[in-house]
């Protein structure tokens, strides 16, 4: 921690408070908070920066799902996170088996979870151009079926535990089962919750959470906090409309940023 100035605390605690507005139900505002750790860690030169600023960021993450939770704790949809979860759990396992490979291939990664996350989202325009009438039940349909579940579920698995990343491909699944807006922010909550939770003890076994850093991340907390709190506020003064297109501008925005 010595290394870390204040220009590097000061980016790192707004990264924490992009993650509590996030986690607070604003749409995208969560997706900044990855790249801003990462490049911290970058910037400091450490032998596999990257990779520990995923477990540092982890309990801060952990910190705003409780705050989230606590709020939305009844909005919650749990036949879908009933349907993501065993996959996403799958996926974890995954990501911790291979997590050595991507650490030094982190941009390969990231260009098939951007291919995927543009290649659905044209595909929801696609048929919402085509089939005007009927395109939020041919894509819940569609969403419900067996396959998009484990592609959703395995790419999200893999993508938390590799980089903290599974919220566009969460966003985007939820999005298309066209929930209302409190049924998304708690479902998205509950999961990330769990996911996060039962991820804690591959991290450590990587030794990317460990004692060296965990006092960054216990400071990062309160900023995350207070953000999480704050946040539904700011959501109650969004209508429905306007908070599926942020969130769609913000999953086209994550898609192409990951492709760069």
């Amino acid at each position: 921690m010595d290394q870390l100035t204040t220009n590097h605390f000061i980016l790192l605690a707004i990264g924490a408070i992009f993650t509590g507005l996030g986690k607070g139900g604003l749409p995208g505002a969560g997706n900044l908070t990855v790249a801003i750790f990462a490049l911290v860690f970058q910037d400091l030169g450490i032998m596999d920066g990257v990779a520990l600023s995923v477990g540092i960021l982890l309990p801060v993450l952990i910190s705003a799902d409780i705050v989230a939770v606590l709020i939305y704790r009844r909005h919650a949809e749990w036949k879908f996170i009933a349907r993501l979860l065993p996959f996403f759990l799958i996926g974890i396992v995954v990501g911790w088996l291979i997590f050595d490979y991507f650490k030094s291939r982190d941009e390969l990664l990231k260009t098939i979870i951007g291919v995927i996350l543009l290649a659905m989202t044209a595909l929801h325009f696609f048929r919402k151009w085509q089939h005007r009438e009927t395109v939020k039940k041919v894509t819940t349909d569609a969403c419900k079926s067996l396959p998009f579940g484990v592609l959703f579920g395995l790419l999200g698995g893999v993508a938390t535990m590799l980089a903290n990343a599974a919220g566009p491909v969460a966003q985007l699944y939820l999005l298309a089962m066209a929930l209302p807006k409190y049924a998304f922010i708690g479902t998205a909550a509950w999961l990330f919750l769990i996911v996060n939770i039962t991820k804690v003890p591959f991290m450590v076994n990587l030794g990317i959470i460990n004692n060296d850093w965990l006092m960054l991340s216990f400071q990062m907390m309160p900023f995350a906090i207070l953000a999480t709190l704050i946040a539904p506020f700011i959501v109650k003064h969004i209508n429905q409309k306007l908070f599926e297109t942020l969130l769609w501008i913000f999953v086209i925005y994550a898609g192409i940023k990951l492709l760069a």
